[in-house]
């Protein structure tokens, strides 16, 4: 049960790294005072998380010296 949490936590605080990388990838305008409808939250969602992906890869890619 500790192995879990504690590779739970290393996946969480891998996720926090790449966010602002990720951010920077998806290249979403910040809201502002504008409210979303339910269907742009759900593209901006689709491209943060295809973001993080490329984000995730090009880490690996890097750290392993490709």
């Amino acid at each position: 049960m500790a192995d879990q949490a504690a590779d739970l936590q290393q996946k969480y605080r891998q996720f926090l790294d790449l966010m602002p990388l990720t951010l920077a990838l998806a290249g979403l305008p910040t809201s502002e005072t504008r409210l979303y409808s339910e269907e742009q939250i759900e593209a901006r969602a689709i491209t943060v998380r295809l973001a993080y992906k490329v984000a995730r890869s090009l880490t690996k890619e890097c750290l392993s010296g490709s």
